[in-house]
């Protein structure tokens, strides 16, 4: 995660920009049942140093900033996070020649020479390593991206991808008077995850992969490219469809032998509306209600986070199924056995 902690700050923020009274009272109401109580930013919100970013400087009410400023701040901070997470990987002058494929997801920021180069530089890989940027794809890219490196994995045996999944949402905080909209920012955090994904044992091993796609919904879901940053349409009625096309489709996902559930926090109710359409019980969401809780919904990196916690304490041979969901309203499902630890 990025290093500054910004959740009630932003609740302060939004409740001063706010002017409708009752709007006020249900922004307060809506984050105490939000089920979050951290999320990050690579913006300060505590008297700043020299090398960062004054929130409150950046979102002045009344002049915002513009999408190339937000554009900028994206290219200063997403390299050094990507940098930490990757890291993170440890992996071996062996693991490294053995990576011939980098996979990036983001909806929050693009420049170029990109994100993909960056991980290129920071691994110290080979030049001629192949890059797939997958970008505005939103909450689930990170399944499919998981699905492209098995491809790729699946083919040449030989050869490990390594997948980035980075997002930066609070860079696009709108000043508005919509609640809808504000409670949308409500439950965006930052954050970044790194994987290796490798045809050796170990880890949790991908089975099968299915899309489910619920027709009539494509715009409950949106995420547009504005002037003034990225506009994000979140409607509250996602959660209610969300368990719609879970409920059509759940002899499809639900297996007796699935105790692992690896589901994309998009907010409590969302969660809610899984546990409910599929009939799991409480237990099966803790992994992703303690991501929720600890950082928000850090969107394609979001699910990535769910299956580390699962990885650490998941038993060899336990069944499991990811999901994330996004514009479509399309929910993403992968289906994985936990391996062992790497």
């Amino acid at each position: 995660m990025p290093q500054h902690e910004v959740h009630d700050a932003f609740l302060k923020f939004a409740h001063g920009m706010l002017q409708d009274p009752r709007s006020r009272a249900l922004l307060l109401r809506m984050a105490e049942r939000a089920g979050i109580e951290r999320r990050y930013s690579p913006l300060s919100v505590s008297g700043p140093s020299e090398n960062e970013v004054d929130a409150y400087a950046l979102y002045r009410l009344g002049s915002f900033p513009a999408t190339a400023e937000r554009m900028r701040l994206f290219k200063q901070f997403a390299p050094a996070l990507m940098r930490r997470a990757v890291k993170g990987l440890a992996l071996s002058p062996e693991e490294r020649a053995r990576v011939r494929h980098v996979i990036v997801t983001t909806c929050t920021g693009f420049y170029a020479p990109g994100l993909d180069f960056d991980v290129v530089d920071a691994l110290e890989l080979h030049p001629g390593v192949e890059r797939t940027m997958l970008g505005f794809m939103g909450c689930y890219a990170a399944i499919n991206g998981l699905k492209q490196a098995r491809h790729l994995v699946r083919s040449e045996p030989d050869h490990d991808v390594v997948l980035v999944n980075l997002e930066l949402c609070t860079l696009h905080l709108q000043e508005t008077q919509d609640l809808n909209k504000v409670l949308s920012f409500l439950i965006f955090g930052d954050g970044c995850a790194a994987s290796l994904i490798t045809s050796k044992p170990g880890g949790l091993r991908m089975d099968s992969f299915r899309a489910v796609r619920l027709e009539g919904t494509a715009d409950l879901i949106t995420w547009n490219i504005g002037d003034q940053g990225f506009d994000m349409v979140l409607s509250g009625q996602v959660p209610a469809a969300v368990g719609d096309a879970l409920r059509l489709h759940r002899e499809e996902l639900v297996e007796n032998e699935t105790t692992l559930w690896a589901v994309h926090p998009g907010g409590r109710s969302v969660l809610d509306a899984v546990e409910q359409a599929l009939d799991l019980p409480a237990a099966a969401m803790e992994h992703s209600r303690a991501v929720l809780r600890d950082h928000g919904n850090m969107s394609s990196a979001t699910v990535m986070f769910v299956l580390q916690s699962i990885l650490r304490s998941a038993r060899a041979g336990e069944h499991g199924c990811a999901m994330s969901f996004g514009p479509g309203l399309t929910a993403e499902t992968m289906r994985f056995v936990a391996a062992g630890v790497r």
